[in-house]
């Protein structure tokens, strides 16, 4: 990879006639997918292993894998945005002044969900299974496709197949298997970025819009396309007069915006009411103040292990957002700001500690360093660290949902 990766996008190249364009871009895809292929098997080995190791427990002592894979936590609420809509408000029934309600959510898994279930025989569980399994093999090969492109030389494939296996055996993995939004996040996320790299603004913002539809820290998504799109106007004359990277970066916040404010004015507190809605479900950002109190807590008193994994892997996610922006070469903007922000929110908003592991999820770029550190490793050190993270990963999400019982 040249220095020339860390351009945050190129200018768009003219558009080749429509007919033969589309033939050389379904073969473009599909050899795309070929080389993907190995990488994709990898990583669907590790989830269904991961899933068959937590079904073969859940099963033990008594519990159904598809309720808690489909129907626990998040997933009971998106169930029931996908049936009825929005309009659930809940008082909690264990914290005074907590309060529950479903416009924290954001719309667009349980729509594709309620769509799914309507044209399929699909029940709505279900068919949140399959819209999340979907997302999660998008979410792979988008990885491999960003990682190859960027890291294709001088590893070969290496690098990127690494970075799929790494993302799927992550402590948290479990949770691309759940009918939970982030693997549709990391989805759209991963091919807007690959879209700014390659030159594509105008999808690079279509995509940021639809990323924004489906999690509140998706804004980080937009704010690596506007920011990319603002660094190339100001670098490239030409750049200034092509409608693509200013529609781009128009796009890219309308998903998240349009859905915050139509939440705000529904939930009858105006332009900033879904923040309200937020701060009552005892989500907010106060720059890590809770997250130290909670470390302090675990330091001076004894707690679930859940998290103190939750510390160890926020500790991991800071070194390796230090180790990613010291990379040489440089990594494009667009990684490294989604990253930046995404670990801000993570580690800045307050409640829900053992949730932070899932928020950082689609932060896949954390992982390029441990990658090409991988990539450059003999087999047996290769073969050693992925069994490691394997067996950690089996493990560990077959606690969270069968042992831990606490929120994810």
């Amino acid at each position: 990879m040249s220095a020339d990766t860390a351009v945050p996008v190129r200018a768009p190249e003219p558009r080749p006639a429509s007919g033969s364009a589309r033939v050389r871009r379904v073969e473009r895809a599909r050899e795309a997918l070929r080389r993907a292929a190995p990488a994709l098997a990898f990583y669907a080995a590790a989830r269904l292993t991961g899933m068959a190791t937590m079904a073969a427990w859940a099963w033990w002592i008594g519990r159904h894998p598809r309720t808690l894979l489909g129907h626990s936590w998040d997933g009971i609420w998106y169930a029931g945005i996908a049936r009825h809509g929005y309009g659930l408000v809940l008082p909690s029934p264990t914290t005074r002044g907590v309060v529950f309600n479903d416009l924290a959510f954001f719309p667009l898994f349980p729509g594709l969900v309620r769509a799914l279930s309507t044209v399929t025989p699909l029940t709505v569980v279900s068919s949140g299974l399959v819209v999340a399994w979907l997302s999660a093999g998008a979410a792979a090969w988008g990885i491999y496709a960003l990682g190859e492109r960027l890291y294709g030389q001088p590893y070969g494939r290496r690098a990127a197949t690494l970075l799929v296996v790494l993302w799927g055996l992550l402590p948290h993995a479990i949770v691309q298997s759940m009918a939970y939004t982030e693997p549709l996040m990391t989805a759209l996320a991963v091919w807007a970025l690959y879209a700014l790299v390659t030159g594509r603004p105008l999808w690079a913002g279509a995509l940021s819009l639809l990323a924004g539809l489906s999690r509140p820290n998706a804004v980080a998504v937009a704010a690596a396309v506007v920011c990319s799109c603002a660094l190339l106007l100001w670098r490239d004359r030409s750049a200034r007069t092509n409608w693509r990277v200013w529609a781009g970066a128009a796009l890219a916040p309308l998903g998240w915006a349009g859905y915050v404010v139509w939440a705000g004015f529904r939930s009858g507190g105006g332009l900033f009411g879904y923040f309200e809605v937020q701060r009552l479900w005892g989500s907010r950002f106060d720059f890590g103040k809770d997250a130290l109190r909670f470390v302090r807590h675990l330091i001076v008193g004894r707690d679930a292990m859940a998290y103190y994994v939750t510390v160890a892997i926020i500790a991991v996610a800071l070194v390796s957002l230090a180790l990613l922006a010291l990379e040489r070469p440089r990594p494009p903007l667009p990684l490294l700001v989604y990253a930046v922000v995404l670990v801000v929110i993570a580690v800045g908003g307050s409640s829900y500690f053992a949730s932070k592991p899932r928020f950082l999820l689609p932060a896949f770029p954390l992982l390029v360093p441990a990658a090409l550190a991988l990539a450059r490793a003999r087999p047996r050190t290769v073969l050693t660290t992925v069994g490691a993270m394997a067996g950690v990963s089996f493990f560990y999400g077959t606690y969270l949902l069968t042992v831990a019982r606490m929120p994810m």
